[in-house]
């Protein structure tokens, strides 16, 4: 069965106002797959600044001049772009670039690039920096915008890893601090920035079927779910710094957390948001390691550039409390990690058992193969959910088997000027939106409350590639289940 939904035409997008965005990183992976092919969608959609420039920056090493930047930015949006590009659009979006190198001993290049970009457009125009670079570049390019001047006028947006530790993350947002105001900075995770993610909010605080139940007294069990079919795919140098816990819990599963405990906020705005999440934040107690179970995947040993000896994880499963009188005693439970059976990102909220008595059950339902009971997310854009429930079977019987009420988002919705994380992100970021962004007290407590996982990390235990991690994953969230594999209505 699937749920519909009236389908209303769109509030018009705000335009931001005129600005030069220089990108470091600008031939990166992250640029080349994401940055830029969403900046050009934007430009299709209308929502880019009238008028703007994109100087795109790196270190001058086998750096391409502006007409080869050009053509690497083509060549991106061929691949990776999500619509045809034609001449017309290509010419516009073209004369936006331009190239120039720069490091901490020579700005030169880039401050003359960005100085013409703005004669174009004026020179209290506003600057957009984007650091898609590695975590060791972040405050060498952070001094070279204070040294340089570049911050005036500037919102600066950095990437994760924000910090391995505590004491790395108040040095990095000492780093930044240093220069810029906080109101200037956009850490961003692209989580956050997902259709289906925002949805979660929209589905709880807008009907009131569902609002009045979310707390302990009527929600037994959540599960945050972000398994990944890949492996490592060549990024050993960065994992084994890392690993799965650094990567994905600290800086994702936590904030989509905080998402679904939060209070409801007086207004979606950037500070009632920030507020409520930090009130979560605050509320977590400090993760216990005889809650987590640490697994590595058969065969990461042998990857290129991994120690014969490695102890990173490349999956993690943890149990969170939020210690609250909203959810003391419901347990979080979230898991993620690489090479797993499938790549999905799922959100569950289990509801306690009524008593049924008085109800018999089909044989299926009595082995326990449906999963009564159980509201579901999942967030891979343009996102689904669903209600498992029991109904009566067809019958002389009051017998009960199991259903599902599904909607689906592309469904009902007209989809195709949606955004992806990163642009919804880019477009919030250009008009100064702090309200899906983390600020940096907020990455403070999720590494303090992550400290005694951090000195004690259980030993990695080996799972094979294609499953869902260690077996005793499952004596991690007894007497539930895991949600995944055993229901799928997406």
């Amino acid at each position: 069965m699937s749920a519909t939904a009236a389908a209303r035409p769109a509030m018009r997008p705000a335009v931001p106002p005129d600005q030069v965005l220089i990108l470091f990183g600008a031939t990166g992976d992250l640029a080349k797959r994401k940055l830029l092919p969403g900046l050009f969608h934007l430009a299709l959609a209308g929502m880019m600044p009238e008028r703007y420039r994109i100087v795109g920056s790196g270190r001058p090493d086998g750096a391409p001049n502006s007409e080869g930047f050009r053509a690497h930015v083509r060549d991106a949006l061929r691949e990776f772009g999500r619509h045809e590009l034609t001449e017309e659009d290509w010419r516009s979006f073209a004369a936006s670039l331009s190239f120039a190198p720069a490091t901490a001993e020579q700005p030169h290049a880039l401050l003359d690039a960005v100085a013409q970009a703005e004669q174009h457009l004026g020179t209290d125009v506003h600057r957009l920096i984007y650091l898609a670079v590695p975590p060791h570049a972040f405050a060498p390019i952070v001094e070279l915008l204070g040294t340089t001047g570049l911050t005036e006028r500037a919102k600066v947006i950095i990437e994760k890893p924000f910090g391995s530790d505590l004491d790395s993350a108040r040095a990095l947002n000492q780093t930044l601090h240093a220069v810029l105001e906080e109101s200037q900075i956009f850490r961003i995770d692209h989580f956050l920035g997902k259709e289906a993610v925002q949805n979660i909010l929209a589905f709880r605080f807008a009907n009131g079927l569902f609002e009045p139940v979310w707390n302990r007294e009527h929600v037994d069990y959540v599960q945050i779910d972000v398994p990944e079919q890949l492996t490592i795919e060549g990024r050993a140098a960065f994992f084994e710094q890392t690993g799965t816990f650094r990567d994905m819990v600290v800086t994702h599963l936590l904030h989509l957390l905080a998402f679904i405990a939060m209070e409801p906020p007086d207004r979606l705005d950037a500070r009632s948001l920030r507020d409520a999440t930090a009130k979560v934040f605050a509320a977590i107690k400090p993760l216990d390691p005889g809650r987590v179970i640490y697994g590595q995947y058969d065969g990461y040993r042998a990857e290129s550039a991994v120690a014969p000896d490695s102890r990173v994880e490349t999956f993690a499963a943890l149990e969170v409390e939020v210690d609250n009188q909203r959810w003391a005693g419901v347990p979080f439970h979230l898991r993620t990690g690489k090479a797993l059976a499938e790549s999905r990102h799922t959100v569950t909220l289990g509801f306690r058992q009524p008593a049924r008595g008085m109800f018999e059950l089909i044989p299926e339902v009595s082995a326990s193969s449906a999963r009564p009971n159980e509201l579901t997310f999942e967030l891979s854009d343009p996102g689904v959910i669903w209600v498992d429930f029991l109904a009566k079977q067809p019958g002389p019987k009051m017998s009960l088997g199991g259903a599902a009420l599904t909607f689906r988002y592309g469904d009902s919705f007209t989809v195709a000027t949606e955004l992806e994380g990163y642009e919804r992100l880019l477009h919030d970021a250009m008009l100064a939106d702090h309200t899906l962004f983390t600020s940096a007290e907020g990455i403070e407590r999720l590494w303090e409350v992550s400290t005694p996982l951090l000195e004690r990390s259980p030993k990695p235990q080996p799972y094979p590639p294609g499953s869902w991690g260690p077996k005793t994953i499952d004596q991690l969230v007894a007497p539930h289940r895991w949600h995944l594999p055993y229901t799928d209505h997406s």
